[in-house]
């Protein structure tokens, strides 16, 4: 896939073209699957949203495993994101938790490489804040990815994601822009395993963009290979917001 540097933010805008309606935030925020049936219709409030226009969707699918309905994912060569308005207030509830298994590492795959920057597990944060604490160039290219996309783009995006990349802890920055960083927090060691992870994002947010939140926006998962044009598993259970301190978990 040819890249530029106004394509991951780029992505962030066409990820939101669709409309999602933020309702204020309701009893229990997330993506509550275990009470559903697999082979059963999504949630109709979360949508399965291209990265770009004319690329491969991939495949969202309630199924059961372990005797729990989860959510699998199988990317070939594709790319889009399971996305659902921002209806969550992080002073009330900072905390994410959630279960994922991923088959393995993608075979190329390295996510500080633009050409090469997929992940067989995401899950993806877009926040809203104030554009005018930008650099020139970062509006400068905001603005570019506005033009070519036609939407307003998040002001940040935070990604935790599996990946070989870097160790688990580390901090990634998106090889065409700052305002997108991912966190990784899976990697080779937990291949075909599922886990249960737990990660303050306000605080995460502050660590890696150096100030408060804004406002959730759209949040969401995804699993992609539109760069390595590889095949690729994942399942995701359950993901919940949680009451907690922003400051410290």
């Amino acid at each position: 896939m040819k890249t530029t540097h106004a394509l991951p933010l780029a992505l962030c805008a066409t990820l939101l073209l669709a409309p999602l309606s933020a309702p204020a935030q309701s009893g229990k925020p997330g993506l509550v699957l275990s009470d559903r049936k697999p082979g059963g219709a999504l949630p109709t409030d979360w949508k399965n949203l291209p990265v770009a226009e004319g690329k491969a969707r991939t495949e969202y699918q309630l199924v059961a495993e372990d005797g729990r309905t989860v959510l699998r994912a199988q990317a070939n060569g594709s790319a889009s994101a399971l996305m659902h308005a921002g209806d969550v207030d992080l002073s009330r509830t900072p905390v994410v938790a959630w279960r994922w298994k991923a088959d393995g590492a993608i075979p190329g795959a390295d996510n500080r490489d633009g050409a090469r920057e997929d992940a067989p597990a995401r899950l993806v944060f877009f926040f809203d804040g104030d554009t005018s604490k930008l650099s020139l160039g970062e509006r400068a290219a905001m603005q570019l990815a506005r033009t070519v996309a036609g939407e307003e783009l998040p002001y940040a995006t935070l990604m935790y994601v599996w990946s070989t990349s870097a160790a688990p802890g580390s901090v990634i920055p998106n090889p065409h822009t700052g305002r997108v960083q991912m966190i990784v927090v899976s990697g080779a060691d937990d291949a075909g395993k599922w886990q249960n992870l737990r990660r303050n994002l306000a605080r995460d947010y502050e660590r890696v963009f150096h100030e408060p939140p804004g406002p959730l926006k759209a949040y969401g998962i995804m699993t992609d290979t539109d760069n390595t044009h590889a095949a690729t598993r994942a399942w995701y259970g359950d993901i919940r917001f949680l009451p907690g301190t922003p400051a410290k978990d």
